[in-house]
């Protein structure tokens, strides 16, 4: 009797015990599609990520290209404005030199000396 009191006691933590299991085979399931759906993620987010990066080196080499192209078109317009302030500067002394000379008629006259004073008389001798 004893031992159908203990077998009907075991009976019983094992029928308690079904129900437990079932709750922890479904938990086991539910985690197993839990883990499925975070791998996916974790696949299209690295995926996402990848692209990311291939943008990023697309754009910073774009960046580069365009900064180079900006270098050049910079000194471009330097080297015209310099040549035409060269231009401008000496156009100014030349039109400073032409006002100096038409208003000093007198620089002019040294400068340009009569060319009577310059000729030698011719005599005649008579021997």
């Amino acid at each position: 009797m004893e031992e159908e009191v203990k077998v009907a006691l075991l009976e019983q933590k094992l029928e308690d015990l079904k129900h437990i299991v079932i709750k922890i085979d479904d938990a086991i399931e539910k985690l197993s599609e839990v883990n499925s759906n975070v791998g996916r993620m974790l696949a299209v987010h690295e995926e996402r990520i990848a692209n990311q990066e291939e943008t990023d080196t697309l754009l910073l080499a774009k960046i580069d290209k365009l900064r180079d192209k900006v270098d050049r078109d910079y000194d471009n317009i330097v080297s015209r404005v310099q040549a035409i302030e060269k231009r401008v500067w000496m156009a100014i002394g030349a039109l400073a030199c032409i006002s100096f000379l038409m208003n000093n008629t007198r620089v002019i006259e040294i400068l340009t000396p009569d060319t009577k004073s310059s000729m030698m008389e011719q005599r005649n001798f008579k021997a």
